[in-house]
């Protein structure tokens, strides 16, 4: 028995890699291998003595911690996390995974690789980010590669629009199936710049979402808002590297700029075949989202004519757009406030995050609606968004 009930269809917006070391130079061009450092997990609660022994075991678990995790059968979600779940780096290992989950399909992102591609700096040269972004997206497509079910999510940061439509072109021509692009602001440019037209263009084109991802900009608030002459507080699971206190409460606010920008500069509303989500980032400012950009439409456009749009923002977004709340939300409610079309369900298999019963803890803010809806967040949405994906 898997631990996806078998009376409904799941399909998950949110798993993830835990890439070994190597994850990006064993892939880049040689030329450029030197020069990518290591995947690093020093802010992270995975321990530098768990990464050694995997590698000192040939990049691999052991085949005991294998068969314990095997084991487990369907309460596999419960303690398979981080580097030591099953699956997490190894892709026929991953297969067995997701026998054990039940999920129909699920969209795999990375976890730590993404930090060098995504965070430029002048000590980061344009080839040299755009080599390790290949270098993920190819190891993205073989891991994905041997079982349909896994959902590749490539990369593409978009600060040099050239660059990006390149790697956009290879990752569309290799399967990945989603395009994750950092939510900050490209350098120098607006998303919906006119040089960045083509990319959104073959996106459309191509049925391929873009998507955003927490990790895809910086997970603290500038430090002078942290400073208030106290001691250094803990993020939630005890450390101090992760997202905070101060950091959780504002983390929607930069998807939120992003996609706001990305709507008034009428990309949506040019390319109606444009789809999108903004996964792991909660929900809970959705609703407000929709309000704030109709009035803001409705008024600023009786003098800027730029934002006169047929389709209302948030009619636009209810059709091309999905948000994955956080276990803690309160799914019937955000529906209700806004539109129940909004919302993906989303597991973070194998992340602490996604917690012990995702599917559980979603249920208990399900209670009282109708099945239309929870149809439409456990699968209906995701298939709008990623129409191919159904399974008989």
């Amino acid at each position: 028995m898997a631990y996806a009930p078998a009376d409904r269809a799941f399909y998950d917006a949110d798993s993830h890699i835990m890439e070994l070391p190597d994850f990006l130079r064993a892939y880049a061009d040689p030329k450029l291998r030197d020069e990518i450092p290591e995947v690093s997990y020093s802010a992270s609660v995975v321990t530098d003595e768990e990464v050694a022994q995997i590698m000192s075991q040939g990049g691999k678990h052991s085949d005991e911690h294998v068969a314990a995790q095997i084991a487990m059968g369907d309460a596999l979600i419960e303690d398979s996390k981080e580097i030591q779940a099953l699956g997490a780096f190894n892709s026929a290992d991953r297969t067995v995974a997701m026998d054990l989950l039940g999920f129909k399909k699920q969209l795999v992102f990375a976890t730590h690789s993404v930090a060098f591609p995504f965070h430029p700096s002048s000590k980061k040269p344009v080839q040299l980010r755009y080599g390790a972004t290949r270098a993920h997206n190819r190891h993205m497509a073989e891991f994905c590669s041997q079982d349909d079910r896994l959902m590749g999510v490539g990369i593409v940061p978009l600060d040099n629009p050239a660059a990006a439509i390149t790697e956009l072109e290879w990752a569309i021509d290799h399967g990945l199936e989603s395009i994750w692009i950092p939510h900050r602001a490209p350098i120098g440019h607006s998303p919906g710049h006119v040089d960045l037209e083509g990319f959104w263009a073959r996106l459309a084109e191509a049925g391929v979402p873009f998507v955003l991802h927490v990790g895809g900009a910086p997970l603290q608030v500038a430090k002078d808002w942290g400073n208030n002459g106290r001691g250094a507080v803990k993020d939630w699971l005890g450390g101090g590297e992760n997202v905070r206190t101060k950091d959780a409460a504002v983390l929607h606010q930069t998807p939120e700029m992003f996609i706001s920008m990305l709507l008034l500069d009428g990309v949506f509303d040019r390319h109606p075949g444009l789809r999108g989500a903004a996964v792991e980032l909660g929900a809970g400012w959705v609703p407000e989202l929709c309000r704030r950009l109709d009035w803001v439409c409705r008024i600023y456009g009786r003098s800027d004519t730029s934002v006169r749009f047929d389709r209302p923002p948030s009619e636009q977004l209810q059709e091309q757009m999905g948000f994955t709340p956080f276990s803690h939300e309160h799914v019937g409610n955000l529906a209700a406030d806004s539109a129940p079309d909004l919302y993906l369900f989303s597991s973070d298999y194998p992340h602490l995050e996604g917690t012990k019963d995702p599917i559980g803890r979603f249920e208990r803010s399900l209670v009282d609606v109708d099945e239309s809806v929870k149809k439409a967040f456990y699968s209906e949405n995701f298939l709008r968004l990623w129409p191919e994906a159904r399974v008989a």
